[in-house]
């Protein structure tokens, strides 16, 4: 589309609606006009009134602005919209959008029929990968947002998610240093974005301005009108104390957000460092919340206070402006890309409007052009040629162009049935294969297990020469695993949560996940934390208690926001030295496996590995009867030819030291299962 003579951005929000006018000023923009309309009430307390408080702005906003020649770019909350990031495969440059396309089916988790969706590409200039974020909103919540301004006769050109809209403004007022977090902290929801040069990563928490009254609400007794102008006022206020006192609950739920989100893009992007915050969104203006960020986060924490377009000619607009412009970002990302200086160009505007948009854009080009030609043919108005022409002498001309026409309105149709054919097919085959996926996840981690698991590989009579205590053997008996839809809630679990061995006396790990214990000296586990391909899982865990006075939010687990499996091993080792030899072997190989193949194939990463518990085996009278007891009975059935596989499934490995009952034959130890698939 041609770049238009001005733009407007406007952003619907909570309790506002704000614009912003951009103009061309030579090589660059600035900032001509702007407007803030208030609502009556929040929309998320109006109910049915939502609409009727919407369309109100709106038409004063109309009321007080002309919009001839200009253009309207609107945005839309990023809490009901959806964004993934997808690392593309070395592809030829023409098959990019085949390719985002098939990401789309699987990513998207609506038919793309119910969808408006578009993409953006992200390269580096220093690496030949290519990074694609994909994002959509549902049809029938895209167009009555519109609706709002089409019925309005708004010249609607982009439609893009605040969030995107957020880092246009950064990245063209060139406040993105290094890998820098902006927080954009709204009524409803707070939404964080991480960029760098090359890539943006999104995230939309539920906690917000409206949180803030809430809890003034709560905690004296006032209705949302009160409390509000409470909070607005809370500098000034002589209860000042007590009402940053009622609030700490929030500002805790919001550091915790906020660092549950730096652990999670941590662990993905492990070369990645967050180095600053930039904070915009209207609800930075409660004193005192720009430094319990930075004093909780220990990062720099930035608050906004210009645009780099400026401010409006108008010195009486100036104090206004200067006022609300941390809640005018987005309006004024959104004004950005309608004059084409978006560093994010897609948009979710519906397809049938842009094709209209497109052909009023050519009709004039075709008025020009049929005007060309009648003067270039030598017929001009008042020709004595054109007193002469009658209809029946371009009858034959006409056949032909209604003969053309009618074959190309066939092939649009007929290329329109084509396109939609097969659609339930092509959906029912998605379906299906998604049935199929991960499905062999959990062989993978076992195959993993089973590779790190140190042998001695000699013959029997070479064993035997090798004194006990120094054989370096590890020998399984039962493996334990546990599906987790947020890998946050292992935190400092202990082993007994994951299992029914109790402590016991004598070596003791201190660790939360796994750990091995010599046979003869003693027995445990060792634990992998093995995750999926990062996503946030659907539901976290609580947010925590509010911190008290002075106190710093401990740091996120690394793996919070991951699914995976808490896997538990449980065995023995003849290795005196039980605990160095397993963190060298066992525990070792495994760190290694992960770093050595994660990127590769991998359909997942070991994040952790950690020696739980250690106790020697002749301490635990249980235990060695608990084994006696099993082999008597393997023995007994098969002895009487009754050997089931409920015996066999028992088992036991290696030879037990002569502290316990003296050798025993080795068996197979119980197998680990998975109580809950991960989800496709």
């Amino acid at each position: 589309m041609a770049t238009p003579r001005f733009a407007w951005g406007i952003d619907i929000g909570n309790r506002a609606l704000k614009a912003i006018k951009l103009v061309r000023d030579g090589d660059s923009l600035r900032v001509d006009d702007f407007d803030v309309i208030e609502h009556e009430t929040v929309l998320s307390n109006s109910g049915d009134n939502r609409e009727g408080y919407i369309t109100s702005a709106l038409q004063q906003f109309v009321s007080r602005h002309p919009m001839k020649g200009g253009a309207a770019s609107i945005g839309v909350s990023g809490q009901a919209s959806f964004a993934r990031f997808i690392k593309l495969p070395p592809v030829e440059e023409k098959k990019i959008p085949e390719i985002v396309r098939f990401e789309a089916i699987q990513q998207i988790p609506f038919p793309l029929d119910d969808v408006e969706w578009s993409y953006q590409l992200f390269r580096g200039d220093d690496t030949p990968d290519v990074e694609v974020g994909i994002f959509a909103m549902r049809k029938e919540l895209i167009n009555q947002h519109i609706k709002y301004f089409t019925d309005l006769d708004l010249n609607v050109q982009v439609v893009q998610m605040s969030p995107l809209a957020v880092y246009n403004a950064m990245s063209y007022d060139q406040r993105v240093e290094g890998t820098t977090m902006i927080i954009d902290l709204g009524a409803e929801n707070t939404d964080l974005i991480i960029a760098d040069a090359d890539t943006i990563w999104l995230r939309s928490i539920p906690v917000g301005g409206n949180n803030f009254t809430e809890a003034l609400t709560k905690a004296f007794k006032i209705n949302f009108a009160k409390a509000e102008d409470l909070k607005r006022n809370a500098a000034t206020s002589k209860y000042a104390r007590q009402i940053f006192q009622a609030m700490r609950p929030v500002f805790a739920d919001l550091v915790a957000e906020v660092q549950r989100s730096i652990g999670f893009y941590a662990s993905v992007h492990r070369d990645s460092r967050i180095k600053r915050i930039v904070a915009v969104g209207g609800t930075f203006k409660l004193p005192g919340l720009q430094k319990y960020l930075q004093q909780n986060l220990q990062l720099e924490v930035e608050r906004l206070d210009t645009l780099g377009a400026g401010a409006p000619p108008d010195p009486k607009q100036g104090a206004a402006f200067q006022d609300n412009i941390l809640s005018m970002v987005s309006a004024y990302g959104l004004a950005l890309q309608a004059m084409g200086e978006g560093k994010v160009t897609s948009s979710l505007l519906p397809s049938h409007i842009r094709r209209e948009r497109l052909w009023q854009e050519k009709t004039k080009y075709f008025g020009a052009a049929a005007a060309l030609f009648v003067i270039g043919t030598g017929i001009g108005f008042g020709s004595v040629f054109l007193g002469n022409m009658s209809l029946e002498g371009a009858a034959d001309a006409r056949g032909k162009l209604t003969t053309i026409a009618g074959q190309a309105t066939d092939l649009d149709n007929r290329w329109t049935a084509v396109q939609g054919a097969g659609a339930a097919d092509r959906q029912r085959i998605i379906n299906v294969r998604s049935l199929a996926q991960w499905r062999d996840l959990y062989t993978h981690i076992l195959t993993d297990i089973n590779g790190a698991v140190p042998q001695l590989n000699l013959p029997p009579d070479q064993v035997k020469k090798i004194p006990r205590h120094e054989r370096r053997q590890v020998i399984i008996e039962r493996v334990v695993s546990r599906y987790l839809p947020d890998m946050g809630l292992v935190g400092d679990l202990s082993l007994p949560t994951y299992s029914t061995v109790p402590p016991a006396s004598g070596t003791g790990g201190t660790s939360t996940i796994g750990g091995f214990g010599p046979a003869g000296f003693g027995a445990g586990a060792v634990g992998a934390v093995g995750a999926t391909p990062p996503e946030f899982a659907g539901a976290l865990p609580p947010t925590p208690e509010a911190l008290p006075e002075g106190a710093v939010a401990a740091a996120p687990s690394p793996h919070a926001g991951l699914r995976g499996y808490v896997v538990t091993l449980f065995g023995r080792t003849p290795m005196q030295t039980a605990a160095a030899f397993l963190q060298e072997t066992l525990a070792g190989n495994l760190r290694k496996l992960s770093r050595d193949k994660v990127g590769a194939d991998r359909k997942y990463y070991i994040g952790e590995v950690r020696i739980v518990h250690l106790r020697p085996l002749r301490e635990d009278a249980a235990r060695v009867s608990e084994i006696l007891t099993a082999y008597n009975a393997a023995a007994q059935a098969k002895t009487s030819g009754t050997f089931t596989a409920a015996a066999a499934a028992g088992g036991f490995g290696g030879g037990l030291g002569p502290e316990a009952v003296g050798p025993m034959p080795g068996g197979f130890g119980g197998g680990g299962y998975v109580p809950q698939p991960p989800p496709g």
